[in-house]
C-alpha cells in the first residue's frame, strides 16, 4: 500500500513538516514522487518510519538514527529485538521507581520503616539503567563485563552522603570546566582543578582508578558524539578541552 505524505503523517501521528524534514536530511526519503509532485511512501518507508520513531522514543538523536538506519548492515529484525529489550529495561526502571515511591508513601504514613539506602535505591537503579541504555555496549566492549558490573555494584551500595557528594562533584566539574574553558589553557590551574574534580567524580563509580583509564574516558568524550554533545552543549570545544586537560593531568600529554 502507498501513502501520500499527509496520509502517512496521519497514520504515524507525526506532522507533514517532520516528514519533509526527514526527507531533507536523508533520514526518510519517499519511494517516489508522483507526476503532481507529491511524495509517495511505500511499505519499506512505513517500516523505516516505525524504526525511526522507536529510536526517537529511546532518546537517540536524529544524527545517530540516520547513522544506524543508513548503515548497509542494518538489520530491521534485529533492531526490533533490541528495541524490545530496551523497552523492557525501561519498564523495569519505571517499576523500580514506582515501587520506591509506594514504599516512601507507606513510610510517611507510618505503615513501614524505610532505610535511607532504600530511599535512594530507585534513583540509583534508574541511573544504572539509563547508562546501560545509552552507553552499555560501548563501555562493556571497552572495559569489560567485570569492570562495569563492579561499577554498578559500587553505585548501588552508595550511602546517602556519598550520593549527595557525587552529585555535588558533578556540578563542580561542570562549573569549573566552564570557567577553565574561558582561559583557553588546558594546562592552567583552573583546567587542572577540573581534571582533578573529574578524577574524584570517577572514583565514586570505579572500583579502582588508573591514569590510563582516566585518559581513555576523556578521549571517549571526544570520539563518541553523544558524550561530545553533552559537554559541548553550552560551549563547542569543551569536550576537547577537557580531554586535553585530563591528558595533561594524567601525564599522557606534556
Amino acid at each position: 500500500m502507498e501513502y501520500t505524505i499527509q496520509k502517512l503523517g496521519n497514520l504515524a501521528g507525526v506532522s507533514t513538516r517532520t516528514l519533509r524534514y526527514y526527507d531533507e536530511i536523508g533520514l526518510l526519503k519517499p519511494a517516489r514522487t508522483s507526476s503532481s509532485g507529491y511524495r509517495i511512501y511505500g511499505q519499506r518507508e512505513v517500516d523505516l518510519l516505525q524504526q525511526i520513531l522507536f529510536y526517537r522514543e529511546l532518546g537517540l538523536s536524529l544524527e545517530d538514527i540516520r547513522s544506524i538506519v543508513t548503515d548497509p548492515g542494518f538489520d530491521g529484525a534485529r533492531a526490533l529485538r533490541e528495541h524490545r529489550n530496551q523497552l523492557l529495561d525501561k519498564r523495569k526502571q519505571l517499576d523500580a521507581l514506582i515501587a520506591n515511591v509506594e514504599k516512601t508513601m507507606a513510610s510517611q504514613e507510618g505503615r513501614i520503616t524505610m532505610s535511607d539506602r532504600e530511599k535512594f535505591e530507585g534513583f540509583k537503579r534508574q541511573m544504572i539503567e539509563e547508562n546501560e541504555q545509552k552507553y552499555g555496549r560501548e563501555i562493556r566492549e571497552k572495559y569489560g563485563e567485570d569492570t562495569v558490573e563492579k561499577s554498578n555494584r559500587k553505585l548501588m551500595n552508595m550511602t546517602e552522603e556519598e550520593y549527595e557528594k557525587v552529585t555535588q562533584l558533578a556540578n563542580e566539574v561542570n562549573a569549573t570546566l566552564a570557567e577553565a574553558f574561558k582561559t583557553g589553557d588546558p594546562a592552567g590551574e583552573l583546567a587542572q582543578k577540573a581534571a582533578d574534580l573529574h578524577k574524584q567524580w570517577l572514583t565514586f563509580y570505579w572500583s579502582e582508578y588508573s591514569k590510563d583509564a582516566h585518559a581513555g574516558v576523556a578521549q571517549m568524550y571526544v570520539d563518541d558524539e553523544r558524550f561530545k554533545a553533552y559537554y559541548d552543549k553550552d560551549q563547542p570545544g569543551t569536550a576537547e578541552f577537557l580531554r586535553d586537560a585530563v591528558h595533561i593531568y594524567t601525564g599522557m600529554k606534556s
